[in-house]
């Protein structure tokens, strides 16, 4: 993990199907590039937001 890395949770479709993944990067569109090299760049990414932690 990076310095300044954070929990993202990213919500995308594939073939149809709505998921949600955790994913950690320093900022939103790293979240995003991760998951485009993963499933491909054509991925219909929908919402990325940060995991709020529980204190």
């Amino acid at each position: 993990m990076r310095c300044g890395a954070k929990c993202f949770l990213v919500e995308f479709e594939k073939d149809g199907v709505k998921q949600v993944m955790p994913v950690n990067a320093r900022t939103a569109a790293g979240a995003r590039k991760i998951i485009r090299e993963e499933f491909g760049a054509n991925l219909a990414i929908s919402k990325v937001y940060e995991e709020k932690r529980k204190s």
